[in-house]
């Protein structure tokens, strides 16, 4: 048991600092991209056609990709930013990459839930562009858009460990290493439980600052 927490420790770091630095990246990007292609579309406070139509390709084109063909396909640009193409640090370019147009739709989605009504009210009474989206947009969408969060870091986590297959450290690389190259079944068993316990966990404090923030 010990041998095996010893084996787990590292790797579990490394998945942890890979999720946790993709996730602010990934909020820091997504947030305003998935607010600025609901503000610019049509009959919303600041249409702009162009600008939505190119942002909206934009996201679609990188969601279109497959993880594992993305991170190769960008190795240039992560040993650009990085000054490598593998391992955990430059992993997490990749998984900003995937993360963010997928994180960016689903703050769209939260958005567009907004009632017409409050934002007109909120017109009516003079407030700018930007007024609109801090104090009226995000606090009326935050609950929606923790539980976006939520979905996102889940789905950064199963990058992370496909990026384990061709050398982006973590748990994927530990179950890659022991439990596919030296057949050792044990260690991917207790990988996957790993991995499931993470999910749980994660779904788990999304679902409750969720509830607290929503006002329905």
């Amino acid at each position: 048991m010990q041998d095996m927490i010893g084996v787990l420790y590292e790797p579990l770091l490394e998945t942890v600092y890979m999720v946790g630095v993709s996730t602010l990246f990934t909020v820091l990007i997504g947030l305003p991209l998935g607010t600025v292609i609901v503000i610019t579309s049509d009959n919303h406070i600041m249409p702009k056609k162009v600008l939505n139509t190119v942002l909206s390709y934009i996201v679609n084109i990188t969601r279109s990709f497959p993880f594992i063909i993305l991170m190769i396909s960008i190795f240039p640009l992560t040993k650009f930013i990085v000054g490598k193409k593998i391992g955990t640090t430059a992993a997490i370019v990749p998984l900003v990459f995937a993360a963010t147009p997928f994180f960016a739709r689903l703050v769209e989605t939260s958005l567009r839930e907004i009632p017409w009504g409050v934002i007109e009210a909120a017109l009516s009474m003079g407030s700018t562009t930007m007024q609109i989206i801090r104090r009226v947009m995000i606090p009326e969408a935050l609950s929606s858009i923790v539980l976006g969060i939520t979905t996102t870091v889940i789905s950064i986590l199963g990058y992370s460990a496909m990026a384990g297959s061709i050398g982006g450290g973590g748990l994927g690389d530990l179950a890659i290493m022991y439990g596919y190259q030296r057949w050792q079944t044990d260690i991917m068993i207790i990988t996957v439980i790993v991995l499931v316990i993470l999910v749980q966990i994660i779904q788990s404090i999304g679902n409750r600052i969720a509830k607290r923030l929503d006002k329905k």
